[in-house]
């Protein structure tokens, strides 16, 4: 029995290992690949909002260890008379609802895989803010580096509630397999095309989390 879990645990650390090296390897590979289309895409957003072209945040990873977040900018800087900011529905463009829908805009986190911050699967990345308000099961989503799809990410995405995204995180978290990324990066790909689940019904994305 001890040497049974004894490979086990070899198995599952040789695995881990494969993941960490198909990750850089396959996001160098998209980055090159997807070139054009990223320089075509930040040449777009330019000329439609001006400058920044990415959005930049910082977000937790694995042990929530602090990264800056990339994503390509959707939305405009428009402000009320006070300064701040209007709603994200009034702030998304056109452009910004396009690149949305068609998961573009996901595409500068490619750099974060490569860098090692992120995976290709895994937890999306959250709110720092929403850190504190976790129980100490979701918490466990931070086990592992958070990634560009994610379980939740084909099960529905932000049409689903906050508690069921938590589930699908911890269940991926506890049942993780190489097989398993391979089978959400598959779906994931059908999930873009089909454009399911791209926002919750009265929000640009979703509703905040409150814990």
């Amino acid at each position: 029995m001890m040497n049974r879990n004894f490979t086990n645990l070899n198995l599952l650390k040789l695995s881990k290992f494969i993941k960490l090296i198909l990750d850089r390897i396959m996001a160098a590979i998209a980055l090159i690949i997807l070139s054009p289309l990223i320089l075509g895409i930040a040449i777009a957003i330019y000329i439609n909002m001006g400058s920044p072209v990415l959005f930049t945040q910082p977000r937790p990873s694995r042990d929530a260890h602090i990264f800056n977040f990339y994503k390509f900018r959707t939305m405009t800087n428009e402000g009320d008379e006070k300064g701040n900011l209007l709603s994200d529905e009034k702030r998304l463009t056109a452009l910004g609802e396009f690149l949305r829908k068609m998961s573009l805009d996901e595409l500068p986190q490619l750099w974060n895989v490569l860098k090692g911050d992120m995976s290709l699967v895994g937890p999306r990345p959250l709110l720092v803010r929403y850190l504190d308000r976790y129980t100490p099961e979701q918490a466990n989503r931070h086990k592992v580096k958070p990634g560009i799809t994610g379980l939740a990410q084909i099960k529905g995405r932000n049409s689903i509630t906050w508690e069921e995204k938590f589930n699908l995180d911890i269940w991926y978290v506890d049942n993780w397999s190489l097989w398993l990324d391979l089978k959400i990066i598959f779906l994931t790909v059908f999930k873009v095309l089909k454009q399911e689940g791209i926002n919750q019904k009265g929000h640009a994305t979703a509703e905040e989390f409150k814990g």
